[in-house]
């Protein structure tokens, strides 16, 4: 074993003889790459016989779709860029939808993706795709390797990408490629990619920290980039020297610590109506580390809130990003922690001392408790046989403070924004935007091997499990102590609710007959439980923390406790132009 690390270290060190196979993976071992996730192919398999050497673990999944998500997760969790594998043509076509979601949630990631062999490209042979031109629009780039000579080489841009521009790429190469020899040296990560962007313009900065001073309600949001830069602490510091609230961009809760005095809780669908009250009296707006996604800053609870006349100060560290969804007053293209730090500096030498504002603290404390007994008070409200918002209070007062908890998308995922409080950041797992079903799961296995020894909970509706219960068997084989969280309505209630409102209660397509999962889930190996009474959550979540087994809890619903539409924006009344049609109209709205 010494004798084989020995040769490894002169690999990296100077240009040696070896196989593609072998640059791939020494590449791989060099940006300290301990996991991939895919479903095992002959395309690959020269490479896969040397992960075990290597100190790389394959983590088998049972559907191509779930590797993406439990990389994307691992990712968001670890810093770490994720890799996914899977066989040429049907095996990466798989994986197109979680892929996509991870490029919309700006997660790092690279797609090892074997193609048809160099002799047969263009023949539609067997497992044949244009896999490149499949992902062109769902990744930041399509790397492809031309020769073998340059398998190494084109891996390292691939990460170099997927870091510099926050999202997958993906790494295409002909099966054939594999196999060879070539001459080549192992390069380290800091000779080809750098991870500090620097804090922007320093003009810009001036500008920003100008309108901040002068400012008479600034409210910050910050989002995802200022976990991923580690530059919460950073946001705070601001904060706090001018008394300044901060919410938390939609579905990052984890962006600023939920118990801070300054804590507002997240704007978006179904957030924090302390967060959006506060953030409609805005005057500036320094928004961290968020693009400020339309659907993110779309109005809720009738609340207008995301304010017109404000002057925003968006740093980003993606140009695009920048403007492209509200008119800005200073844009700063810059890393979140360093702009964060260097618009601190310059406050302080601005304004020495910290300005404390009692009112807006007393205001703040009055808003947020005001937002909390409501929650409360909606989750007491009898339900068949469980209110929804019962049993996500009753979740989020059993769990530990540290646990990870990832949310599908859907009625009660979407609820579930709003009950959701966490003061570390690195603990808020949401499928985002992309808004696909089946996330919660895998990503809650993904975020379980990066954080191993840390309480994974994920919140799934019974439709989303339907599409990912599978990996269950991923989890028993992997040991992998992740808590299933069903909520089971027996219906995809989100679209229920559109056609209570809009279609007369005329339900097609949108009720569920399923087994009972808990069975199901004692079937697979895992623990399984049945849950019908409030009561009996903290108890089942308790012992099933103390096992650290794979579990799933499937916990029964009232169907009719609904949210409101997801895209009121963008659905209409009804109107029927035919004869045999018009007895469908719907004249009156319904239960809003």
């Amino acid at each position: 074993m010494a004798k084989q690390q020995t040769e490894v270290k002169k690999a990296i060190t100077k240009k040696v003889k070896m196989t593609p196979s072998e640059a791939i993976v020494e590449t791989l071992v060099a940006e300290n790459v301990k996991e991939v996730y895919g479903i095992v192919g002959s395309a690959f398999m020269d490479m896969l016989d040397l992960f075990p050497t290597a100190g790389i673990r394959f983590l088998p999944v049972r559907h191509e779709q779930s590797a993406a998500h439990m990389a994307d997760a691992y990712t968001r969790v670890s810093g770490i860029a994720g890799v996914v594998i899977g066989q040429n043509g049907p095996g990466i076509t798989n994986m197109v939808t979680s892929v996509a979601a991870a490029n919309q949630a700006h997660t790092p990631m690279v797609v090892i993706s074997p193609s048809a062999g160099t002799p047969t490209i263009g023949w539609d042979g067997f497992q044949e795709a244009n896999q490149v031109s499949i992902f062109e629009s769902i990744t930041k780039e399509t790397v492809r390797v031309t020769h073998k000579s340059r398998v190494a080489d084109c891996l390292r841009t691939a990460f170099r990408i997927a870091y510099a521009e926050r999202g997958p790429v993906l790494y295409d190469i002909p099966r054939d490629l594999f196999y060879g020899e070539l001459e080549d040296q192992i390069l380290q990560p800091h000779q080809y990619r750098v991870d500090s962007r620097g804090s922007g313009d320093p003009a810009s900065i001036e500008k920003a920290v100008e309108l901040l001073k002068d400012a008479q309600y600034p409210v910050i949001i910050s989002g995802r980039g200022a976990v991923d830069a580690n530059g919460i602490d950073a946001v705070s510091k601001i904060a706090e020297h001018l008394t300044i609230p901060v919410a938390v961009s939609y579905m990052h809760n984890d962006a600023f610590p939920a118990d801070h005095p300054l804590a507002v809780g997240p704007i978006g669908y179904m957030g924090s109506k302390a967060a959006m009250r506060t953030l409609k009296k805005a005057d500036v707006v320094l928004a961290i580390g968020t693009r400020l996604s339309v659907f993110g800053t779309l109005p809720c609870y009738d609340i207008d809130y995301f304010p017109k006349n404000a002057k925003i100060i968006q740093v980003d560290l993606n140009p695009r990003n920048i403007a492209r969804t509200h008119p800005v007053e200073v844009g700063i293209i810059g890393d979140a922690k360093a702009t964060s730090d260097e618009i601190y500096k310059q406050l302080k030498a601005a304004v020495p001392e910290a300005v404390k504002k009692t009112e807006v603290l007393r205001e703040l404390s009055k808003v947020k408790q005001d937002w909390e007994q409501e929650l409360v008070d909606l989750a007491m409200e009898d339900g068949s046989p469980i209110n929804p918002r019962r049993a996500l209070l009753e979740l989020t007062k059993a769990l530990p403070e540290n646990t990870i908890i990832s949310s599908d998308i859907g009625n009660v995922s979407s609820t579930a924004n709003a009950y959701l409080k966490f003061n570390q950041s690195r603990r808020h797992i949401a499928a985002l935007t992309f808004g696909n079903t089946g996330f919660a799961y895998p990503a809650a296995l993904g975020a379980q091997l990066a954080e191993p020894n840390t309480p994974v909970v994920a919140i799934i509706g019974d439709g989303a499990w339907g599409m990912s219960l599978h990996e269950v068997s991923t989890a028993v084989e992997q040991n992998i102590p992740v808590i299933a969280c069903v909520f089971n309505n027996k219906s995809w209630a989100a679209e229920k609710k559109n056609q209570v409102d809009y279609y007369d209660n005329r339900f097609i397509g949108s009720d569920i007959e399923a087994p009972d999962f808990a069975e199901v889930a004692k079937s697979m190996g895992a623990l399984g439980y049945r849950i019908e009474k409030p009561e009996d959550i903290a108890p089942v979540v308790k012992e099933v923390l103390e096992k650290r087994q794979p579990a799933v809890l499937n916990i029964f619903v009232d169907g009719t406790q609904l949210a409101p539409p997801f895209r009121r924006d963008a659905l209409q009344m009804p109107t029927r132009l035919l004869d045999k049609y018009k007895h469908l109209d719907h004249e009156v709205w319904g239960d809003k």
